[in-house]
Order: structure tokens, then C-alpha cells, then sequence
């Protein structure tokens, strides 16, 4: 009886084949950067308001700057910076039967009706084209953009579980490519749609392949290295979102299309199926569904691409999982102690997906330059990973993971407090929160893992990672709605969660340097 740990010692653990492979999967999460936060730039709301033939004549045979003509004719509203020109009401006028002439410096209207946008809106399109400037989202449908990450995220929730199901069923390359596949296809509709609820069709599907795709990258390179790299693969593996995350404002600087963009994000998808005759199936895989010969080819070239040459234990190579029991839903809650991990890494998982995205989400409706705010907030994404890698080892998962969550929500609640008028320190404080919910992210997903017996690992980590995706449906509302009532009042909401989360963290036991459980036992009776 040899397993596959035991054939990895011969094999390499982590050799030349594992190195290039995994170099190849990180080249995955890059993309996927593009379209979890790409509505920052695709979705951007430039400064707008009612469009009015009679005062652009007028604004352009007087020679007006824009400036002067809307403060002229437009109705003036207070607003969370002062008083400002509305951007969704105009006065009740024929502008041809009143008194304006070219040295009008104001005029009287305090009296006059108002209405909302009669002939649609101007933008101030600042050289970007989104598809708020494009289907009119501004105002009442305002909500509808809220709507374009809404349907991502539901996606993401469907096609996580379904892809997950297919890779445990029909293999994880499959699978890998198919959905790769899904998402060149669907990139391109996205890219394409004439209107906006095909928009929000098509962008549910693109969720649907994206993430479960990069859900199997991650499983498949975790199960072709030794248990001792699994960690630091899955942390890098992650960390590659970052370099996406980078890449992404100085791709949207250059392509001020939003369909275009859309194009660029989805293009390395195309290329991601070249990965045919590259990547391999996993043998781990291949031995729970009894395919031995299969699993011993493999697992052959990739001594061979390592230079190592096996022994005779390959022959008795067999799974050292076939005869686990199945797992069911039920597991998860039906003990008091997998109750409570369940609970709380859920609950973990859901307040990371709000206040990550709601953190980003929230550089796009801050007025000042988004490439370069979105920039400094990527770079510090980079630190979150070392943090990891340096601190696990060293001092545990419970209080690092504890204090990225307590650390992010005390920015939060810090952020808010600061006036605009300090604007570098409001900016350094809350990139402290992102370093920290950043930090919690990459966190969860491996304590998740820890946290569990083998046999329901894989689903213990699908259920409560569905709540990341719940967590990403409810962020474009609690931001962009909040945030109308008062620009600080969602990092109120972001902080309380996060704070909660970090205490909770606190209720989980240390995994560090403990075996991973095997049965349920080993989560009910530690001690023993």
C-alpha cells in the first residue's frame, strides 16, 4: 500500500514540473482581478446633469464655461460638499422665452417649478466611456449599477458550487478548461450586449465560469505538491490576484472603453485553454476514482520532468481516500463543536467579500483619482501576503487572523472620523484597513481547510465560501446606497462587521502545528 504523499517523497515535492505548473495556474488569478473590481472603472459615474438644448445654444454662442452655465441654470442643492449644481433636476422652463442673455451673471428662479431630466443627461465624460454614461444609470436607475456586481457575484455563487461538483465528478482539468472556455465565450457577450439587462444576463454567466475555474486552479496545484508547500503555493497563488489588481488601472489609464476593457480582461481566458497540453489531471484525482494506470503515467513524467526515478512502490499505488464515508451538509452542523467552526469561518468568509469590495468599491465614488488611488491601494495588498507567511509559522492563524479583522475595522471606523481635509492621512488610514481585510481574505480560506475533517474539507469550504458571494451580492448596495445618505456611513457598517468577525476568530482553536483532523472525533475531543 503506497500513497501518493509517499510517491511525492520520490518524486519531488516540489520540482521543476510542480514549479512550472504552478507558475502557469498563477497566471490565473490575474484576470479574475479584472472582473471582481472591474466595475471601478467600468461602472465609473463621471459628474452629470440635465441636458437642455436651448442652454447649450446659448452656453455656445455666448462662449460660457460649463461651470458658469450650470450654476446659471441649473437648480443649486446642498450636498456633502457644500452647495453644488443639481445633477438630477432641472427648472420647469422654455430657456428661449426668458430673460438670458450672454451677461446674465444670475438670474431669479428661487420661485420656478422643478422637474426631474427631461432629454436625458451630459457628462463630463473626463475621456472615459462606462456603461453608466452609456444606458443613462444615473438618478432614479441609479441602483441599477449596484446590479452590475450584484449579478457577478451571483455567479459566483452558483458556479462555484456547480464547478465544484464537476470537478470532483468529471476532473479537475476538465472542468479547468471547460470553464475557461464558459468565460472567453461569455467575456466577449459581456463586451458586446446591446443593452443592459443583456448586460446583467451575460455578466451572471461570466460569474458563473470565472470563479469556479480559479476555484480548481487552486485545488489542482494544492494537490500536486507536498503537504508542506500547500500553504505557501495557496498564499502565492493569491497573491497573483494582487498583480492583477495592479495591472488593472493602468489597463483602464490606457483603454477608456469599457467594452474594450471588458475585451482585454477576458482575452487571457482564450489563451488559459492552451493549458491543454501543459497541465496534467491530478493524480490524486484520478486514484479516489480508481483510475490507476492513468494516475501512475502521470505521476511518472513528473519524476521524469524532475530528473528523480522512482522505485517498485509505485506499483501498490492506491488512494488513501477511497473508502471515506461521503459527506453531507448535515455534517457540518450536527456536533456542537463543527456547529460553531461552521458558523463563525461563515460568518468570516461574509465579512471579508463586504468590506474588501465595499473598500474598493468605495475609491470609485471618492472624486479623486482613481488610477492612482487604486494603485496605491493594490501595492499594499502585496505586505498582506508576506504578513501571512511570516507570522503562521511563527505565532499561529488565531491572533494574526483576530488582528487583520480588529485592525481593519478600527480603520474603518478611523477613516470616517477623519475630515476630507486631511486627505493623505484619511488615505493612509484606510489602507491600513485594506492591508488588514486583505490579510483576513487570504486568511480564511486556509483556516477554513484546517478547520475540518478530510472527508468534508472540500464541502465544509464550499458551503461557507458561499457566503463570500452573499457577501459580494449585498457590498454595491450597502456601499452605494448608504453612501448617498452619507459618504463615511458605510465604513461604519465595514468596521462593526469587521470587529465582530475578529472577536469570533478569537472562539476558533489554534491550528498551528496540529495534524489535519481526519474524522469528526478529531474536532470533538481534541485532547485525545
Amino acid at each position: 500500500m503506497t500513497t501518493f504523499d509517499d510517491i511525492l517523497e520520490e518524486v519531488g515535492k516540489f520540482g521543476r514540473c510542480q514549479k512550472r505548473i504552478f507558475a502557469m495556474m498563477c497566471l490565473v488569478s490575474m484576470p479574475w482581478a479584472g472582473v471582481y473590481v472591474g466595475i471601478v472603472f467600468q461602472g465609473y459615474t463621471p459628474d452629470h446633469w440635465c441636458r437642455d438644448s436651448a442652454v447649450v445654444e446659448t452656453r455656445q454662442a455666448c462662449g460660457w464655461s460649463l461651470a458658469h452655465s450650470r450654476k446659471l441654470t441649473l437648480p443649486q442643492v446642498n450636498s456633502s460638499g457644500g452647495v453644488q449644481p443639481s445633477s438630477c433636476e432641472q427648472y420647469q422652463l422654455d430657456w428661449n422665452s426668458t430673460s438670458l442673455t450672454c451677461d446674465s451673471q444670475e438670474l431669479d428662479l428661487g420661485r420656478t417649478p422643478r422637474t426631474a431630466c427631461r432629454d436625458g443627461w451630459e457628462y463630463d465624460y473626463q475621456g472615459r466611456q462606462s456603461f453608466v454614461t452609456e444606458f443613462d444609470l444615473v438618478c432614479a436607475d441609479s441602483w441599477l449599477v449596484d446590479m452590475y456586481q450584484a449579478t457577478l457575484n451571483i455567479g459566483f455563487l452558483i458556479g462555484s458550487i456547480a464547478i465544484g461538483y464537476l470537478a470532483d465528478r468529471f476532473g479537475r482539468k476538465l472542468s479547468f478548461l471547460m470553464s475557461n472556455l464558459f468565460n472567453a465565450i461569455t467575456g466577449i457577450l459581456v463586451a458586446v450586449a446591446p443593452n443592459y439587462v443583456s448586460l446583467l444576463v451575460f455578466r451572471t454567466l461570466y460569474g458563473f465560469g470565472v470563479k469556479g475555474g480559479w476555484v480548481v486552479g487552486y485545488v489542482l496545484i494544492t494537490e500536486l505538491v507536498g503537504v508542506e508547500q500547500r500553504r505557501t503555493v495557496g498564499v502565492l497563488y493569491q497573491m497573483f490576484f494582487s498583480v492583477g489588481i495592479l495591472l488593472l488601472p493602468l489597463l483602464a489609464y490606457f483603454i477608456t472603453d469599457w467594452r474594450w476593457l471588458q475585451v482585454v480582461i477576458t482575452v487571457p481566458y482564450i489563451f488559459f485553454l492552451s493549458y491543454y497540453w501543459f497541465v496534467p489531471e491530478s493524480p490524486r484525482w484520478l486514484l479516489s476514482q480508481n483510475k490507476r494506470s492513468e494516475a501512475v503515467k502521470i505521476t511518472e513524467d513528473m519524476a521524469k520532468e524532475n530528473n528523480r526515478t522512482l522505485s517498485k512502490n509505485i506499483e501498490t499505488l492506491t488512494d488513501d481516500n477511497a473508502a471515506s464515508s461521503s459527506a453531507s451538509f448535515m455534517d457540518l452542523i450536527r456536533t456542537p463543536n463543527m456547529r460553531k467552526h461552521t458558523f463563525i469561518l461563515s460568518f468570516n468568509w461574509f465579512t471579508s467579500a463586504v468590506v474588501y469590495q465595499g473598500l474598493i468599491m468605495r475609491l470609485g465614488i471618492l472624486g479623486g483619482n482613481v488610477y492612482i488611488d487604486f494603485l496605491i491601494s493594490g501595492l499594499l495588498e502585496f505586505p498582506a501576503a508576506f504578513l501571512i507567511l511570516f507570522t503562521i509559522e511563527r505565532i499561529g492563524r488565531r491572533l494574526p487572523f483576530a488582528a487583520a479583522n480588529i485592525v481593519a475595522g478600527a480603520a474603518c471606523f478611523i477613516t470616517a472620523m477623519i475630515p476630507d481635509s486631511m486627505f493623505w492621512f484619511k488615505t493612509a488610514v484606510a489602507c491600513i484597513g485594506r492591508l488588514g481585510i486583505t490579510m483576513a481574505f487570504e486568511m480564511v480560506v486556509f483556516v477554513n481547510t484546517e478547520l475540518y475533517p478530510t472527508f468534508v474539507r472540500n464541502l465544509g469550504v464550499s458551503v461557507c465560501s458561499t457566503l463570500c458571494d452573499i457577501g459580494g451580492i449585498v457590498a454595491p448596495f450597502l456601499l452605494y446606497r448608504l453612501a448617498v445618505i452619507w459618504l463615511e456611513l458605510p465604513l461604519i457598517i465595514f468596521g462593526s462587521l469587521a470587529f465582530v468577525a475578529g472577536g469570533l476568530v478569537l472562539l476558533l482553536p489554534e491550528t498551528r502545528g496540529v495534524p489535519l483532523p481526519d474524522t469528526i472525533d478529531d474536532i470533538e475531543f481534541p485532547d485525545k
